[in-house]
């Protein structure tokens, strides 16, 4: 039946790519899916740092308009 899983619309996504998961085993990787795996948390520490930007200057923004 793995082949119904697949066909399956309600399945969940597969993930698309290399993903890194925390505390995972690295014994198997290579030195470059090692490289990709940095390059890839690098990207999402980037993405996560943006974020907190935006949350900030959305906080002063609001502490500006209620100061008025």
């Amino acid at each position: 039946m793995a082949g119904f899983e697949e066909d399956n619309p309600f399945a969940a996504p597969r993930p698309v790519g290399p993903h890194h998961e925390l505390g995972q085993n690295l014994d198997l990787l290579s030195a470059h899916e090692l490289g990709e795996r940095i390059a890839l948390l690098r990207e999402e520490i980037g993405r996560l740092e943006a974020a907190i930007e935006a949350r900030n200057a959305t906080k002063q923004a609001a502490s500006a308009f209620f100061k008025t």
